[in-house]
């Protein structure tokens, strides 16, 4: 796969020219859904910013494109990018607007009006039904729009790795249809990935938790013989220790994964890969965040006082003790989903172990997108203190399942 580099385009020479950028800028908002809102992690906001600030300093008159959430092909004033455009502009060093709509007259007269350095951002590119599109021809038109914006001689950069699983208008069509370029985070994403996919440093450990098993079924399938251990938190503990033959109380439970899950333990044995689960969960009476809770052993959570009544809603201290000693012990570190419910400080604490260990690791350490990324944030670690925080979420899942990802298939010019 040939991917050609922002620095190839730097060197072509952008002055004047202008340069659609497809950024990640789907970040978390405050509760409201009015215009109100604010971004309360900006994460994705800061990593997105290096590219743009680049290609303003070098002269381009750039174009971002960007989704937030899941808006039915129409516009909502929830799903706006006006948070987060705010946030990148306080941000930036370079002027930074946002356009009245997608590919409309506001953003066509916004976007004639561009001068040199100057940064737009075209509104949420969800709120067009085309970018989403199943049919290639209504993609197509959309990212014929897109390109009529910004005239002759323009160019594609695509800095967004939390889209490039996607086959969307602005990460697939836009691709093909301009010069097309990787932007230093999708580079960068894309060396730390196959560190630990190609030549991990043993031992090897990942760490799963989240929710749902089913989330992570794929990836954890590839890694059965690549990983030498995969330590289990989270919500899909509870399926793995059902699959044991234990009862998890009214604990999160996919029943119908648990003959799934049996067969990745018994193979991954066979291929030298260990699984380890929690030996003790904090159990509470319900789902909230003053909940009264109790510490049980993994083996036995229905034996706390709440009975088959009780919710597994964090790791214990032991366990996270254990857990710690093997990440400190590890050569590379990819840890993917929170331990426990970290939003909630009772329930945080197992989440913290893992992070707080990651951080004193001499190994590379990978903290994937999405709540892991967001849960170090919000427990007060500094993005310096681990090897990376990916951007990707699922899309870096999907690429350590071993799929083709089609926003990258797109910039492919081999």
């Amino acid at each position: 796969m040939t991917l050609h580099t922002l620095d190839e385009l730097l060197a072509e020479g952008v002055q004047g020219r202008y340069v659609l950028v497809r950024s990640d800028l789907n970040v978390p908002l405050s509760g409201a859904d009015d215009e109100n809102r604010t971004v309360t992690d900006d994460g994705r906001i800061r990593a997105s910013l290096p590219v743009i600030e680049k290609l303003a300093a070098a002269g381009a008159r750039i174009l971002v494109l960007a989704h937030l959430g899941r808006p039915k092909g129409a516009p909502e004033t929830k799903y706006s990018l006006k948070p987060a455009v705010q946030r990148l502009a306080e941000l930036a060093t370079v002027p930074v607007s946002l356009a009245g709509d997608v590919s409309g007259a506001a953003a066509q007269s916004a976007a004639t009006a561009l001068s040199d350095g100057q940064v737009l951002v075209l509104e949420n590119v969800r709120f067009d039904p085309r970018e989403t599109s199943k049919d290639d021809a209504e993609r197509q038109a959309f990212a014929a729009e897109l390109v009529a914006l910004a005239g002759e001689n323009a160019a594609y950069v695509d800095d967004a790795f939390g889209a490039v699983h996607r086959k969307h208008a602005s990460v697939f069509d836009l691709a093909k249809a301009l010069p097309s370029y990787q932007g230093d985070l999708v580079r960068t994403e894309l060396e730390v990935l196959r560190k630990l996919t190609e030549s991990p440093v043993r031992p090897y450990v990942v760490v799963l938790g989240g929710s749902k098993v089913s989330d992570k079924l794929a990836v954890i399938e590839n890694l059965i013989g690549k990983a030498d251990t995969i330590l289990v938190g989270g919500g899909m503990l509870f399926t793995f220790l059902a699959a044991q033959g234990y009862h998890v109380g009214a604990s999160l439970l996919e029943a119908d994964q648990i003959d799934t899950v049996k067969d990745y333990l018994s193979r991954a044995e066979a291929a030298g890969t260990r699984f380890v689960l929690p030996n003790d969960v904090v159990v509470a009476e319900k789902f909230a965040a003053d909940a009264a809770h109790e510490l049980v052993p993994a083996s036995s959570i229905e034996s706390s006082s709440f009975g088959a009544a009780g919710i597994g809603l964090d790791i214990g201290p032991e366990t996270g003790k254990s857990f710690a000693e093997q990440i400190l012990a590890a050569g590379t570190v990819f840890w993917n989903g929170p331990m426990g419910v970290f939003e909630f400080a009772a329930f945080a604490a197992g989440t913290q172990a893992v992070a707080q260990a990651l951080s004193e690791s001499k190994g590379f350490t990978v903290v994937g997108g999405g709540d892991s990324a967001a849960a170090v944030r919000a427990l007060g670690f500094t993005e310096d203190s681990f090897g990376h925080i990916s951007t990707g979420g699922g899309a870096s899942l999907e690429f350590l399942e071993g799929k083709e990802l089609p926003g990258l298939l797109a910039l492919d010019r081999s």
